[in-house]
């Protein structure tokens, strides 16, 4: 598998109104621990999903292998691409690089990715997740990665604009039992891990979980492990001919939670923004030109 085509579970998503009862039985036991779920005999994923060895073979045969040890190669390759390195990512990509200027190269991978992100996305789950955001009885919580933390962190900044209570908690883990000390039962944590999926993300994950929070993992094609954990996963397509992942889908399905978020109180919303105008005037943070 190269990093421009569909992951196992991206397929099972978008042919999932075709599968019948129990191959959408077998499809979400696959999901729930994917990838580790079908990296076993066919006789045990078959159990596991509580259907006949035949159906594992006609879904396999619809989600286009020839059988289950090509299913099975695919997915091994899919753990191979989940670690690579951003060196390893840039000598692939280097070996077979098209001719053409770098920006309509990148360009058109981001177009692409954005096309497939957008075609794999539920848009009630994104409603949903939406809605948790913005539910102003229930604290929010944002919290990235090494990289991603400026993601987390443009999601805060507008955040804590459009409603209360909105904490941005910080990557090192040190910190992390003052954040969670008030976190109660209900509360929504939006985080943002991709690969290479850092395991103290995966930490912090498991105790906000414990703790009855909501989360709302935004993530790669490959999901990161955190997605066993969470209420609702966003993926995004981040493959571009560079080292590194690109994070302009997820910067769009940011955004695009910010406009919906907005929307949901726009009196209260309104309010805040004009008592934080009061606050710029005075603090005279921007220049008048009037």
């Amino acid at each position: 598998m190269t990093d421009g085509e569909s992951s196992i579970a991206e397929r099972i998503l978008m042919r999932m109104d075709v599968l019948t009862r129990a191959e959408r039985q077998l499809a979400q036991s696959i999901l729930d621990n994917y990838p580790a779920s079908g990296l076993g005999p066919l006789a045990t994923l078959a159990t596991n999903a509580g259907v006949s060895v035949p159906t594992v073979a006609r879904m396999v045969q619809k989600l286009g292998f020839g059988g289950y040890p090509e299913f099975q190669a695919e997915l091994r390759e899919e753990l191979q691409a989940r670690g690579k390195t951003p060196m390893a990512r840039h000598d692939i990509r280097a070996e077979a690089a098209p001719s053409g200027h770098m920006l309509n190269r990148f360009t058109d991978a981001v177009i692409g990715n954005i096309g497939r992100t957008l075609a794999g996305l539920d848009p009630a789950r994104f409603d949903e997740a939406c809605a948790m955001i913005a539910d102003r009885e229930a604290c929010l919580h944002i919290v990235g990665g090494r990289i991603t933390h400026t993601l987390a962190e443009y999601l805060f900044l507008h955040m804590q604009v459009i409603r209360p209570d909105v904490t941005h908690i910080q990557t090192t883990s040190n910190t992390w039992p003052h954040y969670l000390l008030d976190v109660a039962p209900g509360d929504v944590f939006c985080i943002f891990d991709v690969r290479r999926y850092e395991t103290n993300t995966l930490h912090l994950a498991r105790m906000a979980h414990a703790k009855g929070a909501r989360l709302i993992l935004f993530t790669d094609q490959w999901r990161s492990p955190v997605h066993e954990l969470a209420q609702i996963t966003l993926s995004s397509r981040t493959a571009v001919p560079s080292a590194w992942d690109s994070g302009v889908t997820t910067l769009l399905l940011i955004e695009t939670v910010i406009a919906v978020v907005q929307n949901a109180d726009w009196d209260g919303t309104r309010g805040r923004m004009e008592e934080l105008e009061e606050l710029f005037d005075r603090t005279k943070l921007f220049r008048k030109f009037t």
